[in-house]
């Protein structure tokens, strides 16, 4: 009876959960909104502003010195809250492509995502990219078009273009009354209610009318003969264009409800989370390189999909963030550390709201624990009760950009390896050490990358540094069977070797050619375009 109880408890407990990744284009208002859905869960208070380069108080989800200067985000953040009885995982992603390889490994640890577009610039670039590896995932989207107290583009345009430009069916499940200077709300498609509210910058303002019916003479009297009339005409077009809405489909990912709101002035978010909390997935499975896990299953696992050093500067920590897939994480209880080959526990196990963190004694499946680490994990690291597997999918990039460290303090040598070594572990870059002389080549997707790892290895480890471009292409880690050719490789392009911070070797390409005549020179060694390969083995 014991054991039957406690299986009830893990299936309600894993019931409850919803974890979900927030994305979007650079300054669509994916933190604002990040900031409102807490507001309304109850778990701030008041929201910060999140504009351009005067900020007097920092969005909540950005903890990071240098995103509260530049006002983007460049490190996820995890949040979570209680509302309406579910307990609620949000993961805010950095929008700008630079720091891409950060929401793509999100992406992974999360059942479902908000994708949130600007409704005068509508569908971006990065916007593509990221529903691109929704689409390939197939997680469930919800759209939430922002900014609609500015002018922008219809409504019916905007959902077209969502439709041709990401190739997904979209299902508005709201409607906005007006748009810019005329916008006054939302109309609740889905809950058969008009919703309007008093903007409100900092606090939720709870000035809501609900009607049940459109033909209703109160619809003219709230908004206007005009607005009503126009509002009318809208939903009868939405209704005789899109299907009604299937929650099975967009569990599959072949449909996305759509929401329209101000994330700024608080209009649509209540909307946005009440549905959201009602329509969204639970907790889902993950593939290993052995088998499929189900959340359902009673032994723990959980795997490691982002590191963070220096959370908390004063502290000089670091944590992995560890997304639990089945079974219940207990505080002091020993886990098997797959790649490592150990057992580990651990005793301040926490949970977030962005940079404040709490200890927790147990946490269930959909959960993102932080575990405090001495240089133990890796990103893509798995955790089990003793079975030997690796959870897959868990992206690695090739770095498209090389760029010298330079030290322009000797006596902060130290300081400086040990700080750019913790930041490569977070998976924000790659570090090559190059011969004779020890000298650092670090490769990124981006180039604000190289300006956040110098302004932090100055901030969190007094390590003066400066960049300086080299001429490499690509990034290969090398294997082979064959030691005299590999050998022979390493002579003939030595002024091209170096290794990764685990000691393997690569081989750095100052143009495609080069590379694709070594590969043909060299049939015997095996080129790899990511480290990805090295997750698999116990180094």
């Amino acid at each position: 009876m014991c054991g039957l109880f406690v299986v009830m408890k893990h299936s309600e407990a894993t019931e409850k959960r919803r974890t979900f990744g927030i994305i979007s284009h650079p300054d669509a208002g994916k933190t604002t909104l990040t900031e409102k859905l807490l507001l309304f869960g109850g778990a701030i208070q008041t929201a910060g502003a999140v504009k351009n380069n005067k900020i007097k108080k920092a969005a909540t989800s950005d903890f990071m010195e240098i995103e509260k200067q530049r006002g983007i985000s460049v490190a996820t953040s995890v949040m979570a809250f209680q509302y309406q009885g579910k307990q609620i995982n949000i993961l805010d992603t950095p929008g700008h492509k630079d720091f891409a390889e950060d929401t793509f490994r999100t992406l992974t640890a999360v059942d479902s995502v908000i994708l949130v577009i600007d409704c005068a610039n509508g569908v971006e670039e990065q916007t593509e990219k990221l529903m691109e590896v929704c689409r390939m995932r197939k997680t469930p989207v919800i759209i939430f078009i922002n900014k609609m107290d500015r002018e922008g583009k219809e409504a019916f345009d905007l959902l077209d273009e969502l439709e041709k430009s990401l190739s997904i069916r979209v299902c508005p499940l709201t409607w906005p009354i007006g748009m810019g200077d005329r916008f006054q709300g939302v109309y609740n498609i889905y809950q058969k209610g008009l919703n309007l509210f008093s903007a409100n910058k900092t606090k939720i303002s709870q000035d809501v009318v609900s009607i049940t019916s459109l033909e209703s003479q109160e619809l003219d009297e709230l908004v206007g003969e005009s607005p009503a009339t126009e509002l009318r005409d809208e939903l009868a077009m939405v209704e005789g264009v899109y299907d009604a809405f299937n929650r099975d489909a967009y569990l599959k990912g072949d449909v996305a409800p759509v929401f329209f709101g101000s994330a700024v002035n608080n209009f649509g978010v209540k909307e946005l989370l009440d549905t959201f909390c009602e329509i969204s997935p639970s907790p889902r499975g993950r593939d290993t390189d052995k088998r499929r896990i189900e959340p359902s299953e009673e032994k723990f696992t959980g795997f490691v999909f982002k590191i963070h050093a220096n959370l908390d500067p004063k502290h000089r920590d670091r944590i992995a963030f560890l997304r639990i897939v089945s079974g219940k994480f207990e505080r002091n209880q020993f886990y098997f550390h797959v790649r490592g080959d150990k057992k580990m526990k651990f005793p301040n196990p926490t949970s977030f709201m962005a940079q404040d963190k709490s200890v927790i004694d147990e946490a269930f499946p959909g959960d993102v624990v932080g575990l405090y680490d001495s240089g133990n994990f890796k990103i893509g690291d798995t955790l089990t009760e003793g079975e030997r597997m690796m959870f897959q999918g868990i992206p690695s990039f090739s770095p498209e950009i090389f760029q010298e460290l330079e030290n322009l303090d000797p006596l902060k040598s130290k300081q400086l390896d040990k700080g750019i070594r913790q930041l490569i572990d977070e998976g924000v870059a790659q570090l090559f050490i190059q011969q004779p002389g020890n000298r650092k080549i670090v490769g990124t997707v981006g180039q604000l990358q190289f300006e956040v790892i110098a302004y932090r290895l100055m901030h969190e480890y007094g390590a003066n540094c400066r960049f300086v471009p080299r001429n490499y292409v690509k990034a290969c880690w090398l294997t082979s069977e064959n030691e005299e050719e590999m050998d022979r490789f390493k002579k003939a392009k030595f002024n091209h070797m170096a290794t990764d911070k685990d000691e393997n070797w690569v081989f750095l390409a100052e143009t495609p050619f080069l590379l694709s005549m070594a590969e043909q020179d060299y049939p015997n060694i095996t080129f790899h375009k990511s480290s990805e390969f090295k997750l698999q083995r116990k180094d």
